[in-house]
């Protein structure tokens, strides 16, 4: 079975985005040994999963990076932007992207059965409502925590839809030179 990763970044009172989708608390620029964590963890994937508001500004950015060689992220930029995508919404009937299906279907389904297909890792950036349903359904089997060192009080989490406890082992610790701490979490 295919295994299904979160990579998120979030500040450290819990948040994914400001109220008002604000990212400026986000620790740039990163430094190369959390480049080099980010590039491990996304080599061995061949699947990204997103939902339609976060696709809407990841994609087309990861495309444009890829476009040009002296962008710093290049490298990443290629990678984001050959990667296959599956979008999942209710609004979208179908791909404007490259590389990227849409997904309409039932989430708990259509992850399951992406898992059970042939593959290699799958990956999930969210955006916050998608990765929320992600946890709730307990789709995730390691959750790639970017602690920033900031807090902003009050904005979007991605555990208040829990209807239920969910109990985690902490995988790893890694503190990074600029600053983001990752925690690795699997469900029990």
């Amino acid at each position: 079975m295919r295994k299904l990763k979160l990579q998120v970044q979030m500040t450290i009172d819990g948040f994914i985005s400001g109220q008002n989708g604000e990212m400026d608390w986000m620790k740039f620029p990163w430094t190369d040994d959390i480049l080099n964590y980010v590039r491990e963890i996304t080599e061995p994937v061949d699947t990204i999963v997103l939902g339609r508001k976060l696709a809407e500004g990841f994609i087309p950015h990861w495309a444009n990076v890829a476009k040009d060689p002296s962008n710093p992220e290049y490298e990443g930029g290629v990678k984001y932007a050959t990667t296959q995508k599956i979008v999942f919404t209710k609004t979208l009937d179908k791909s404007i992207w490259e590389n990227t299906e849409i997904s309409k279907g039932d989430l708990v389904e259509e992850i399951t059965n992406l898992k059970n297909m042939p593959g290699k890792d799958i990956i999930a950036y969210g955006g916050g409502e998608f990765v929320s349903s992600l946890i709730k359904n307990k789709l995730i089997d390691e959750l790639h925590l970017f602690v920033n060192p900031a807090a902003i009080g009050n904005g979007m989490p991605i555990f208040k839809e829990l209807s239920e406890m969910q109990k985690f082992n902490l995988d790893e610790v890694q503190k990074f030179d600029c600053g983001i701490v990752v925690m690795v979490y699997k469900p029990i």
